[in-house]
């Protein structure tokens, strides 16, 4: 499912348009980036966490020559599925 897809169904469930619901899900997705960009978490029980979590530097291997490279540190987007939300995937 794409985004526009997304869109339709959540305008379908919620009764309004399209137009509507599809600001309503860029503003959920763009509240989330900036709340977890700021290092803060965001939890939406039963369905997941999303959080930022730090990576330390490391050294890999450039697979093509075999040769070493350090890879610098960095902070990753993380998400969490929830509990009601494995479940859901699971079929139980």
């Amino acid at each position: 499912m794409n985004k526009e897809e997304l869109v339709q169904e959540i305008a379908k469930k919620a009764k309004v348009t399209q137009k509507d619901a599809g600001e309503v899900l860029n503003a959920l997705v763009d509240t989330i980036q900036k709340t977890v960009s700021k290092g803060k978490k965001v939890t939406l029980v039963g369905f997941g966490t999303f959080e930022s979590r730090k990576r330390a530097a490391r050294t890999g291997r450039n697979p093509q020559t075999g040769k070493e490279i350090k890879i610098p540190a960095k902070t990753v987007p993380v998400f969490s599925a929830g509990k009601k939300f494995k479940t859901t995937v699971n079929g139980k």
